[in-house]
């Protein structure tokens, strides 16, 4: 294609755009608010992910060493837990520390238990964390077998509700997306199909007049192309900026709620939302003209 033919396709694109005015703004204002929509579900659902993450992390097991093991084999016990492929780390809570973290957990009421220090009744333990949080039953059970371990604990109920619960989170959450992105696809290109069956005879009168079928798609590849951008531009700053607030706000006033760091995240889903519009504007204008093109 000529240089000066590109051109005038291109700037015939913009015109399109100008000239058909409301129909232009239809098309647009359908991406900008599917966008939005589908950008605020894929941020919360990403940040509901993350947060089951954090709390998956944080379980941990406790192994109980018997009152007689001796530190020799206590070390051997370590060494030999912290070898095996699904445990990531193996440390080392002596009893007095374990009572500090007992009656520091129990805030104001953990005063009670002061008066047992000097007759501490807990054993020393192994903190051991997996690899993966789905390796810890298994790991408990392996680590419960040794001689020198009285009792091993890891809120065997609560995990398993926990881990149920995100299962379902995880599953849900992707439904969602998924659904809404056809349904937004559906949407756009009807919308943008709109804009193209409203000029038909336009289109015809082209072909009537010895217009090449490249001749009539190229300015409407244009049209679509500047639809999906300009209608991806709004919800894409908007999601930014609005993210970026509520993580600082969530940083300074909630500290305790973790959201996912903002960068470079909100950039890769701006990429994701601009290509998908891009592409469903492109597709929708090329698949609205073709049936026009059989004159």
């Amino acid at each position: 294609m000529k240089r000066s033919t590109l051109v005038r396709h291109v700037r015939e694109g913009f015109k399109n755009i100008s000239r058909n005015g409301w129909m232009s703004f239809a098309s647009i204002s359908a991406v900008t608010i599917m966008l939005l929509v589908v950008g605020t579900f894929a941020l919360l659902i990403l940040n509901m992910n993350h947060l089951v993450s954090d709390v998956e992390n944080d379980v941990e097991i406790r192994a109980f060493l018997e009152m007689e093991t001796e530190e020799d084999e206590q070390a051997a016990v370590m060494q030999d837990i912290a070898s095996a492929n699904a445990v990531q780390e193996v440390s080392y809570l002596d009893k007095e520390d374990g009572l500090d973290q007992f009656i520091d957990s129990l805030g104001s009421e953990g005063a009670v238990y002061e008066s047992i220090r000097e007759e501490n009744p807990l054993n020393d333990a192994l903190v051991i964390e997996t690899t993966e949080p789905e390796f810890t039953e298994a790991v408990a059970n392996a680590v419960n077998e040794y001689a020198e371990i009285e009792t091993v604990e890891y809120g065997e109920s609560i995990l398993t509700q926990l881990f149920t619960v995100t299962n379902y989170v995880r599953v849900i959450g992707a439904a969602l997306i998924i659904g809404l992105l056809f349904t937004s696809i559906f949407l756009i290109s009807n919308t943008i199909k709109l804009t193209i069956i409203s000029r038909k005879d336009e289109i015809e009168i082209m072909k009537l007049v010895g217009a090449t079928n490249k001749f009539v798609r190229t300015p409407f590849f244009v049209e679509g192309l500047l639809i999906g951008t300009i209608g991806a531009l709004i919800p894409v700053a908007s999601l930014m900026a609005g993210y970026v607030y509520l993580h600082d706000f969530f940083d300074n006033q909630l500290p305790f709620i973790t959201m996912v760091e903002p960068f470079p995240m909100v950039w890769q889903l701006s990429l994701v939302l601009l290509g998908l519009s891009v592409l469903v504007g492109i597709w929708g204008s090329q698949m609205s003209v073709r049936k026009f093109l059989k004159v």
